[in-house]
Protein backbone atom coordinates (compact mmCIF):
# COMPACT_ATOMS: atom_id res chain seq x y z
CA UNK A 1 0.00 0.00 0.00
CA UNK A 2 2.95 2.20 0.97
CA UNK A 3 4.48 1.73 -2.49
CA UNK A 4 1.30 3.08 -4.35
CA UNK A 5 1.39 6.38 -2.14
CA UNK A 6 4.70 6.67 -3.11
CA UNK A 7 3.90 5.91 -7.00
CA UNK A 8 1.12 8.37 -6.80
CA UNK A 9 3.14 11.40 -5.15
CA UNK A 10 5.46 11.14 -7.22
CA UNK A 11 3.14 11.12 -10.73
CA UNK A 12 0.99 13.89 -9.40
CA UNK A 13 4.75 15.77 -8.80
CA UNK A 14 5.70 15.07 -12.20
CA UNK A 15 2.41 15.90 -14.25
CA UNK A 16 2.27 19.20 -11.25
CA UNK A 17 5.92 20.18 -12.70
CA UNK A 18 4.88 19.69 -16.06
CA UNK A 19 2.13 21.35 -16.27
CA UNK A 20 3.52 24.74 -14.46
CA UNK A 21 6.45 24.97 -16.62
CA UNK A 22 4.14 25.28 -19.93
CA UNK A 23 2.25 27.53 -18.15
CA UNK A 24 4.89 29.92 -17.38
CA UNK A 25 6.19 29.43 -20.95
CA UNK A 26 3.02 30.04 -22.28
CA UNK A 27 2.54 33.15 -20.21
CA UNK A 28 5.95 34.27 -21.12
CA UNK A 29 4.89 33.92 -24.50
CA UNK A 30 1.94 35.48 -24.12
CA UNK A 31 2.93 38.53 -22.53
CA UNK A 32 5.80 38.97 -25.48
CA UNK A 33 2.73 39.01 -27.70
CA UNK A 34 1.07 41.65 -25.78
CA UNK A 35 3.97 43.88 -25.72
CA UNK A 36 3.51 47.42 -28.07
CA UNK A 37 6.43 47.08 -30.60
CA UNK A 38 6.85 49.98 -32.87
CA UNK A 39 5.61 48.93 -36.41
CA UNK A 40 8.29 47.87 -38.89
CA UNK A 41 9.35 50.13 -41.47
CA UNK A 42 9.22 48.60 -44.65
CA UNK A 43 12.41 47.98 -46.36
CA UNK A 44 12.62 49.70 -49.39
CA UNK A 45 13.01 46.86 -52.45
CA UNK A 46 16.10 46.32 -54.23
CA UNK A 47 15.97 45.76 -57.47
CA UNK A 48 16.30 42.11 -58.66
CA UNK A 49 19.19 40.30 -59.73
CA UNK A 50 19.61 39.77 -63.68
CA UNK A 51 19.45 35.79 -63.87
CA UNK A 52 22.97 34.08 -64.73
CA UNK A 53 23.06 31.85 -67.60
CA UNK A 54 26.07 28.95 -68.01
CA UNK A 55 27.34 27.55 -70.92
CA UNK A 56 27.59 24.05 -70.41
CA UNK A 57 29.56 21.45 -72.82
CA UNK A 58 28.98 18.40 -73.90
CA UNK A 59 31.09 15.60 -72.48
CA UNK A 60 33.16 14.11 -74.83
CA UNK A 61 33.63 10.59 -75.42
CA UNK A 62 36.84 8.82 -74.04
CA UNK A 63 38.67 7.40 -76.44
CA UNK A 64 39.09 3.20 -75.21
CA UNK A 65 42.65 2.44 -74.94
CA UNK A 66 44.40 0.29 -76.95
CA UNK A 67 46.49 -2.40 -76.11
CA UNK A 68 49.34 -3.99 -77.22
CA UNK A 69 49.09 -7.55 -77.73
CA UNK A 70 49.85 -9.87 -74.83
CA UNK A 71 53.28 -11.00 -73.97
CA UNK A 72 54.35 -14.51 -73.27
CA UNK A 73 56.04 -14.71 -69.83
CA UNK A 74 57.88 -17.38 -68.28
CA UNK A 75 59.45 -18.59 -64.97
CA UNK A 76 62.44 -20.45 -65.26
CA UNK A 77 64.28 -21.55 -62.04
Amino acid sequence: MIQWLGFLYTLLLLVGCFFAVHFFKLAVFGYRARKNLPPETPKPEQPKPEPVYFIVEKKKKRTKASYSEPKQISFKE
